[in-house]
């Protein structure tokens, strides 16, 4: 079966919004797996420079040719991320989402996983859909996920440049 917005929703994701009309409030605060989705006729187009933020001291902007390269054609999920709740209890799937817009909008991060997404021409188009899951599932969940991604295309996807432990 594909990775797609239909095959997400089949297996329970929700919210499937755009970056650009997210409503953050909207978004659940528990724990869970989030992904990145073009939506339908979106194609890539890579910007110069990323508009993401700096972090610690390295900039996220990668070449065109490494852009394209970490590209993968025909493939609709762009990045597979997890919201843990965090050391104190106080993160999950509305901040993480949360601090992965602000760090495409020019913010610094504490990570900068998924950072390819910010170099795309149109990335507030971009689909967020997201998995409330019980914190033992997190890892093995993204790490499921990410190898369902491998089985079908060969490779993780787009943004996702480090393989989850499950």
């Amino acid at each position: 079966m594909p990775l797609n917005k239909k095959s997400l929703k089949d297996d329970g994701f929700t919210g499937f919004r755009p970056i650009d009309g997210l409503d953050i409030n909207r978004i659940p605060q528990r724990q869970g797996i989030f992904a990145v989705l073009r939506p339908e006729g979106f194609e890539p187009r890579f910007l110069k420079e990323s508009t993401a933020g700096v972090f610690k001291k390295k900039k996220p902007t990668l070449s065109r040719d490494e852009l394209a390269a970490e590209w993968v054609a025909d493939a609709d999920v762009l990045f597979l991320g997890k919201a843990s709740a965090g050391s104190q209890g106080n993160r999950g799937l509305r901040r993480q989402i949360s601090e992965f817009v602000d760090f495409g909008r020019g913010k610094p991060p504490g990570h900068w996983d998924g950072r390819l997404i910010w170099q795309l021409l149109d990335a507030e188009d971009l689909l967020v859909a997201w998995k409330e899951l019980p914190p033992d599932a997190l890892n093995p969940a993204l790490a499921k996920y990410q190898a369902e991604f491998v089985r079908l295309y060969g490779r993780l996807p787009f943004a996702n440049l480090v393989p989850a432990r499950g």
